[in-house]
């Protein structure tokens, strides 16, 4: 049955990633979780790569997007709390660069305790 579905191009592995992508990038997710849990699913790397080069996302702006939602317009005011905010993000399934993006504060201007 699923052999005659795919033979008419009623059921598709690329249009199932596209629309993963698509709704787990909505609902705040970035491209490391979303490729993990297409993985995870069996979903061939190629078909992977290709969703998510094809989506629209910029996900540095995603992942300030989230880090706003959570925890407001503010940038952390400390070491601390930088180190929070950007757990929350890696877990979200975002990278270390996207993660810098979206905490783009002066690290240097911080004191630190004595």
């Amino acid at each position: 049955m699923l052999t005659r579905l795919t033979a008419k191009r009623l059921v598709s592995d690329d249009r199932f990633v596209t629309s993963f992508v698509h709704h787990h990038a909505q609902r705040g997710q970035g491209p490391i979780r979303i490729r993990a849990e297409l993985r995870q699913q069996g979903i061939a790397d190629e078909a992977i790569d290709a969703a998510l080069e094809n989506t629209n996302t910029d996900w540095g702006l995603q992942a300030q997007s989230v880090r706003q939602r959570k925890f407001g317009a503010a940038l952390p005011a400390g070491m601390a709390e930088r180190a929070k905010q950007a757990r929350f993000l890696q877990y979200r399934g975002f990278s270390s660069d996207q993660i810098r993006a979206a905490l783009k504060a002066d690290v240097e201007s911080w004191s630190l305790p004595e």
